[in-house]
């Protein structure tokens, strides 16, 4: 059975002083939960105090992004190799802000995740579809696009280190969410995908999680759905008490 992951993706916010407070009152909320794997991923900058505060808690740590080389003249980036050097387990690739927002393309987010995985790191490829191209019809044919190109090149042992997360595009900080109905077909979708890519039996061990306005009050619906293996939270994971509740569905 597969081990749901509730990830936090604080995003660009917070200042060194609450992102300390919010991975404290975290780690008293949380400390003890076994159901599920509970992963904070705050800014660069912060990583390493939120590191100092959920030291042995059982929760943790996770990078927003990462460069596709191992160092060099790369100014304003981070390597993959720092990040596994101060103690983060995973990085978020491939985010819908980083492709719509900054302008990655599926090249360099294979890059990206075939780095992280050279470094040991456990990528988390976001995947997922704008508004206008579920209107159009061709979600399939984008999710697709992201899962081929994003995995490309990795190898069934290595995609076993590999989450998927689901992020319908249109639902991530807008309120709107897929119904627990879309957000598994998608994920089965995916899940076809990987069967393909990997083979049935590492497809079957992989995690896909959905994201998009999760929330307290629409947790339940989504996570009962077969498919769906956690979350990747972004407003709801900025308080302690709403991520708690989002997280302790489970127990």
């Amino acid at each position: 059975m597969r081990r749901p992951l509730m990830a936090g993706n604080w995003k660009m916010n917070n200042n060194l002083a609450s992102a300390r407070k919010l991975a404290a009152d975290l780690v008293q909320a949380l400390g003890g939960v076994e159901q599920v794997e509970v992963l904070l991923c705050p800014t660069f900058v912060h990583l390493q105090a939120v590191m100092e505060q959920i030291k042995n808690s059982g929760i943790a740590l996770g990078a927003q992004n990462c460069y596709c080389e191992a160092g060099g003249a790369y100014t304003g980036e981070v390597s993959a190799a720092m990040l596994a050097d101060i103690g983060c387990k995973y990085v978020i690739i491939g985010h819908s802000e980083r492709r719509h927002v900054i302008g990655e393309d599926d090249g360099l987010i294979n890059r990206k995740v075939l780095s992280a995985l050279a470094e040991g790191l456990r990528p988390i490829l976001c995947v997922g579809e704008t508004l206008q191209e579920r209107e159009d019809g061709v979600t399939e044919k984008v999710v697709t696009r992201h899962i081929t190109g994003g995995l490309a090149g990795v190898s069934p042992e290595d995609g076993r280190r590999v989450t998927i997360a689901y992020e319908p595009v249109w639902a991530i900080g807008t309120g709107m969410t897929a119904t627990p109905g879309q957000a598994n077909d998608v994920h089965a979708l995916i899940r076809g995908l990987l069967s393909e890519g990997f083979g049935p039996e590492v497809a079957a061990e992989m995690r896909i999680q959905y994201g998009g306005s999760v929330k307290p009050d629409n947790v339940k619906g989504l996570m009962d759905q077969p498919e769906i293996d956690g979350a990747l939270v972004g407003g709801a994971s900025l308080k302690a008490e709403s991520f708690e509740k989002i997280v302790k569905y489970y127990e």
